[in-house]
């Protein structure tokens, strides 16, 4: 495969893989190391790209992989990233801006108490915007599995802010 037809072939899914990396490691840096290292898989297995049928889904894989193995690292595990700064835009008073950013505070916090699967189900839902086939797929976990995990996660934080609020 050429260079060109290989940039053609692949780079079209780069928001969508950077995503996904994102979501599994939590880190913009570290999601972008992973993308490079998966290009650089993809590149050195180009001779056999030609017989893949659904590319989308064969470079998620292996960036889903390469996100296993670090989270797995040593590496992963000596550091923890905080959750991608969000913008809200109201037109609200400023005592409503600040409700609204203090909730959105609560709900980021919780989100980092939940078990890892949660977490990582309800940030490729809410955050990525991912269906749930695409989280299926990405994880490695069941249809059922995923409507599971997303319901317990929405379950907890709903809880835990109507105990907050009262």
């Amino acid at each position: 495969m050429e260079a060109e037809t290989f940039k053609q072939r692949f780079l079209p899914f780069h928001p969508k893989l950077y995503r996904v990396a994102l979501a599994l490691v939590e880190s913009s840096d570290d999601a972008e190391d992973i993308l490079q290292e998966a290009y650089a898989k993809l590149w050195s297995k180009r001779a056999s790209l030609e017989a893949v049928q659904n590319p989308e889904a064969f470079a998620v894989t292996i960036v889903r992989n390469l996100c296993l193995d670090f989270l797995r690292s040593p590496r992963a595990n000596s550091r923890s990233a905080p959750l991608e700064e969000v913008t809200l835009h109201c037109e609200d008073t400023p005592e409503r801006q600040v409700e609204i950013s203090d909730q959105l505070r609560q709900v980021r916090q919780l989100i980092e108490e939940l078990p890892p699967n949660q977490r990582q189900v309800i940030r490729l839902r809410g955050m990525e915007d991912c269906s749930l086939e695409e989280i299926a797929q990405i994880t490695g976990f069941s249809d059922a599995n995923v409507r599971t995990l997303l319901s317990r996660a929405r379950k907890y934080i709903k809880e835990k802010l109507k105990t907050k609020s009262l």
